[in-house]
This record gives structure tokens, C-alpha cells and sequence, in this order.
């Protein structure tokens, strides 16, 4: 783009106006509608004008403005990096990585356009192609400081060899900083990021205003789940930056990712305020609200999405079939069944889900376990479990944690008595019981943890899974020690409240139990079990998202069953070599004599009794599971039996659990 219908004086005015964007857009406007009123047909003066725009929170008019100027000719990086960021903040995240990438393809020096398009990139979840876009950003950075060779081969994915070349540099300059940032980026490729961290913090200690460190940092800490920490650096970022929307989304998803969902929704408002047709800020807009309790508003922000998404059906049905209170209407399941050819086949299951919802809530049980049953077919189909590692599992651990280990490693672990940890199956009444405990003065909940689970991969090491017991009874008393304060710091970016106590709800921690007594011996664990048939129905039917791999078992009646008595075999090995260690919380029992079983819970985790737990639905806290609605109402009895309307089509289940198919008819011993 080139202003060629301008006089000398008006290109020096527009340079200016350029120089001074981010910091004065209203200054820039003013110079460009003067420009456009002498020149209409000036492209440079249009450019600034949407960029001015666009800073000033008009993403709509930035984009009618720019819009009809870029063709496949254009040939500005500029202009593709602004056109690449008005995509993004009206919500064509695609195009907007396509217009990033055609940015840094004709400018690899560009450092801005490389670094969006890495922000872009990490927002939709892809890492890997983001990790190559901040290379290019940290290339163009360096050649200009002596550092060419090393940023070369850190960008063309050669990072040893960047790091060998760095680390020399550093030798002869121990003081360059841009030096020792690149040595933070090559040290992350090759998967050292405690000490990629470690250089990253020594340089914002020395220059708090290197943002490319700082930025370096917080994506770091954001792909590691430190959502907290990277958040307080995206902050500082945006105020150096404030017109960065691939940052702005990445706060707001660390935000929502931490519990903090009411300042999530200021920013996701901010941004539909700018532009109400995101359709992926809608998305994620309703997703908080629902979480906060806040259904019909949910229900709306679903709505407008769908008209603005159309493709985005099958999520969105799910998500409105999981607001109970709202039912689906007859047009919407008229839409659902439509046929769509373009439709994946994970789509398919959502939209199977969500219509065995519908016809649930209207007592069509054959309808709607037809529907369970096809779109749980078609999530099995798509998933690597094998339910013979979890059988070989459950022996490996019975060989490993005998009472002779657990009493060698009596004084292991971190002494914290601050986190209770509740487990079990999926679907067994886990919010539930969370909710009780959330209401205590002294507790705070927070959500499903996944640090427990991420430690006992790590230990794992991509080895099988029946070594991971073996695995864990190697540990000294100093790993294990190492691992709770792990546990413990990892954790402490959820609890906001600063109660005494906190609860990682994960159910798929109940595999992990031999590893959380080690790391955590104070901890309280709860298990919460549900009679089997109910138990295993209520996880057949339930769509779980991607990251859920703990449900990976409940897309097939048979593995279902199976699965259980694994469960149960584990936990009657734990009962034996750690008796009393575990608290056995039957959902019927809850259910007949709520008083009783909530002073047993409490008296378990130490703690006093307070009313509150008994009106637990009087609680305003964040829910993110789909008994989110059952838990912001009394309990009833509703639940014990639904399973029972499906009963003829669940032999399969019924015969997988065999001899554990019927629970006993009374409560276990209390153990506490």
C-alpha cells in the first residue's frame, strides 16, 4: 500500500500518526479522515484509518474499512498484520492465522506479526505451530544483536544446536539479555523449561520492561497450567500492549481456567462489546455463565451463537441440552436430526447426546437410549482405552503398595493436612458432596485438579501403564516430599478464597490414591460410589469433552461394568493396606440420611459442623460439571432410580458387573 496521491508534508504526518497508534489512535483518526477527505482513494490513510479504529475498540468499522483493500495482491505486511488482527477480534480466527502468516511471509523480520500469530495460534490450541511462529519472532529480534546463526537454527528447529551456540555467546557476554532469552527459548524446544523459567525470570528481574521475555514467560506458564502465574504477566503485557487480542482471549481463558469466572466475563463482555458477533467469545461467554448458575443468560448467549455459527450446532445443542432447566424445543429437535453430510462423526455423538437428553426429559426412554447408544458407538470409536491395562493396573498396584512400602515411606511426603480430595467414578455424586463441603467456612472448591494426574504421566514416561506402581514404590522419601510441595504449589493458583482447606474433585484420582498417600499423607480422601447399574448408566450417558481420558471407559456398557469391579477390587486392596485412610460416602446413603452422612463427612475431613452444608444449594460458587443444576437445588430422590426406565437395554452392563451388580443393602462400616 502506498500513498502516492500524498504530498511530502501529509506522508510525514501519516509516519507520525503511525509512531504514535498504539498510544494516541484518536490522533491517528483525526489525521487520517483528514487524509481520506483530501485523497479518498489513498490506501496507506485508509490503512491507518482501521487501524485507528481498531485501537480504539471499533473492530467492526476497522474491518468495512480495510476490508474491500485486501486482495491477494497486497503486498503490506502491514497491512495483513492489522487485517489479520480486526479477523481476530471479529472472530475469524482461521482467516486471521492466514493473514498473520501472510504478514511474517513477507516480512520474517516483522517481530509484532510473528509473535500475534503465534498468540493466534496458542488461543485455538495449536502449540506446536505457535512454538515455530515465536522462533520466527525471536529470529527477527536477534539479527540485529549479533545472534543471527543461533536464532537461525532456533527458528529452523535445530535448538541443541541454538543452545550450544548461545551458551558460548553467554561465556563472552553475560550480561545480554536478548542472549539469555534466546537461551530460554531454545532450553523450552528441547523440554527443559524449569531452567527456561529460571533465565526468563532472571531477565525480567533485570529489565521488568523486556516484554519479549515477559511474553516468552507467560506463554511458558500458560502451556504448563500455571494459569495464575502466566495471567499476572499477561496483564502487564496488555498494558504495554493493549491491542493484542490473541492476549486478551489468553487472559481471559487463564482467568476462566483458575475459577475466577466473574472477571473472565468482564473481559469476554469486553470484547463482545467491541464486537458482538464472536461467535467464539460467545461460546466460551455462555460456558462461564453456566458455570456461575446463570442459565437463561447462558441459554441467550447459545443461541445467538448458533444463528452466528451455524457449523458450531452439534456443540451448542449439547450445551443447551446440558441446561436442564431449559428444555430443548420441538425445532430444536427438529434441527438436530436434520441430515448433514459435513457433520464429523464427533459432532454426530454431540448432537446423539444431546437429543437422549431431550427425549429423556420426556420420558421417551427408548428414544433416547437409542440415541445414548449411537453416539457412544461413535465416541468408542474414536478412543485407544483398553480396558486390559487398567485390569493389569489394579493387579500391578496390589503387588506394589503393601502395608511394608506404605510403612517404610511413614514419613514421606508433604505434611500439608490443607487439601481434601474427593474420587471415585464420573456421574457418583462427586459435585455433589463437593458443594456440601464448599458450603464449610474453612473449605474451599475449587474444581477437577489435573496435577495428580499430569505427575503420574510424567513419572510414566510413556511406559505402560501397569509399571506405574512399580514406578512409584522406587520413590525416595525426598521425591515424594519433592512432589507434594509439587502438588501443593501447582495447586494454589485455584484457591482464591484462602480458606484452610481446598478440594481437587478429580474422579480419576481414585487410581492414584497409593501415589497421593505418599506425596500428600494429611490429605483426606473421600470415595464416593454410586450403586453399580445407576452408577454405570449415568457415565453412559454423559458426553465428556477431549481431556476428560478418566471417562474413556464409558462408551461401552460391557467395558463400563468391567471398569467397575476393577474400581472396586482397587479400593477393597486400599481398604485392606490402609484401613480407615479412605472414607466411603455411599450417594444412597446421602440421599436417605443427609444429616447424618454430611457430620460423617465433616467429622472425616476434621471439621465442625455448620448448617450451611445442609443448604448447600444456597452456596453461590462456580460449577463447570453437568450436575452443575442438581447441585443448586435440595437433594432429592430422583436420581436413585432413573436407571431403572432403562433396564432392558442394559444387560450387557448387568452381566459385566456380575457379582458386584447388586451394592449392599447397608452403608459400610463408618470409617473416618
Amino acid at each position: 500500500m502506498a500513498s502516492n496521491s500524498l504530498d511530502q508534508t501529509s506522508r510525514d504526518l501519516l509516519t507520525k500518526a503511525w509512531g504514535a497508534i498504539d498510544s494516541a489512535p484518536a490522533d491517528a483518526r483525526l489525521v487520517a479522515g483528514r487524509m481520506l477527505n483530501a485523497a479518498p482513494s489513498d490506501a496507506e490513510a485508509a490503512l491507518l484509518l482501521a487501524a485507528a479504529h481498531r485501537r480504539q475498540g471499533d473492530a467492526g468499522a476497522a474491518r468495512r474499512r480495510l476490508g474491500p483493500l485486501m486482495t491477494d495482491r497486497t503486498a503490506s505486511p502491514v497491512a495483513w498484520f492489522e487485517w489479520g488482527q480486526i479477523l481476530a477480534e471479529t472472530g475469524d480466527d482461521e482467516a486471521a492465522v492466514e493473514a498473520l502468516r501472510r504478514a511474517v511471509a513477507l516480512a520474517p523480520e516483522f517481530i509484532g506479526a510473528a509473535r500475534a500469530l503465534g498468540d493466534q495460534l496458542v488461543a485455538l490450541g495449536r502449540a506446536e505451530e505457535a512454538g515455530r511462529a515465536y522462533a520466527t519472532a525471536a529470529r527477527a529480534a536477534a539479527n540485529a544483536q549479533g545472534l543471527a546463526t543461533a536464532a537461525a537454527a532456533l527458528a529452523e528447529g535445530r535448538a541443541a544446536e541454538a543452545e550450544t551456540l548461545l551458551k558460548a555467546h553467554m561465556r563472552r557476554s553475560p550480561g545480554d539479555l536478548r542472549a539469555a532469552w534466546l537461551l530460554a527459548e531454545a532450553a523450552m524446544r528441547v523440554g527443559r523449561v524449569v531452567e527456561a523459567e529460571a533465565v526468563l525470570n532472571h531477565c525480567l528481574e533485570a529489565a521488568p520492561g523486556f516484554a519479549e521475555a515477559r511474553h516468552a514467560l507467560a506463554i511458558l506458564l500458560y502451556l504448563q497450567h500455571r494459569f495464575a502465574d502466566a495471567a499476572g504477566h499477561m496483564k502487564l503485557l496488555l498494558d504495554l500492549l493493549p491491542h493484542q487480542p490473541g492476549l486478551r482471549i489468553l487472559l481471559a481463558t487463564c482467568l476462566r481456567d483458575t475459577g475466577d469466572h466473574e472477571a473472565a466475563l468482564k473481559l469476554y463482555e469486553q470484547m463482545l462489546a467491541a464486537c458482538p458477533t464472536r461467535h467464539a467469545i460467545l461460546l466460551v461467554y455462555g460456558h462461564s455463565l453456566k458455570a456461575l448458575g446463570r442459565e437463561a443468560e447462558a441459554e441467550r448467549a447459545y443461541r445467538v451463537c448458533l444463528k452466528l455459527a451455524p457449523g458450531w450446532a452439534p456443540s451448542l445443542y449439547l450445551s443447551l441440552a446440558d441446561i436442564k432447566t431449559l428444555p430443548l424445543t420441538d425445532a430444536d429437535l427438529d434441527a438436530m436430526r436434520r441430515p448433514n453430510a459435513n457433520i464429523s462423526d464427533f459432532g454426530r455423538a454431540q448432537l446423539g447426546y444431546a437429543i437422549g437428553h431431550t427425549l429423556d426429559q420426556r420420558g421417551d426412554y427408548a428414544g433416547a437410549f437409542a440415541a445414548f447408544a449411537e453416539a457412544a458407538a461413535l465416541r468408542r470409536r474414536a478412543i485407544s482405552y483398553d480396558p486390559d491395562e487398567t485390569s493389569a493396573f489394579v493387579q500391578a498396584a496390589k503387588a506394589a503398595f503393601t502395608p511394608a512400602l506404605f510403612a517404610s515411606r511413614a514419613e514421606s511426603g508433604c505434611p500439608s493436612t490443607a487439601p481434601i480430595l474427593i474420587v471415585g467414578l464420573p456421574r457418583a455424586g462427586s459435585t455433589l458432596v463437593e458443594q456440601i463441603l464448599a458450603s464449610h467456612s474453612q473449605v474451599e472448591g475449587t474444581s477437577e485438579l489435573k496435577e495428580i494426574g499430569l505427575m503420574a504421566a510424567a513419572l510414566l514416561g510413556g511406559r505402560p501403564l501397569a509399571e506405574l506402581p512399580g514406578i512409584i514404590a522406587t520413590l525416595d522419601t525426598a521425591t515424594l516430599a519433592a512432589l507434594g510441595a509439587r502438588y501443593m504449589a501447582n495447586t494454589r493458583q485455584f484457591r482464591r478464597l484462602g480458606r484452610e482447606l481446598f478440594i481437587d474433585k478429580m474422579p480419576g484420582n481414585v487410581w492414584h490414591i497409593g501415589l497421593i498417600h505418599l506425596i500428600l499423607p494429611n490429605a483426606r480422601i473421600i470415595d464416593v460410589r454410586r450403586a453399580p447399574m445407576a452408577s454405570g448408566f449415568a457415565a453412559f450417558r454423559q458426553f465428556f469433552q477431549l481431556d476428560q481420558s478418566f471417562a474413556d471407559f464409558s462408551y461401552d456398557l460391557r467395558e463400563i461394568g468391567r471398569y467397575y469391579r476393577d474400581y472396586v477390587e482397587l479400593m477393597a486392596h486400599v481398604d485392606a493396606v490402609l484401613p480407615g485412610r479412605v472414607l466411603r460416602l455411599r450417594y444412597e446413603d446421602l440421599v436417605a440420611d443427609t444429616e447424618q452422612q454430611v457430620r460423617r463427612l465433616l467429622a472425616h475431613c476434621g471439621l465442625s459442623f455448620e448448617p450451611a452444608c445442609l443448604r448447600y444449594w444456597e452456596t453461590a460458587r462456580p460449577v463447570q460439571t453437568p450436575s452443575a443444576q442438581q447441585v443448586r437445588r435440595p437433594i432429592t430422590h430422583e436420581g436413585l432410580s432413573h436407571w431403572r426406565h432403562y433396564e432392558p437395554w442394559l444387560g450387557d452392563l448387568r452381566d459385566a458387573l456380575g457379582d458386584v451388580a447388586e451394592p449392599p443393602s447397608t452403608a459400610v462400616s463408618e470409617r473416618s
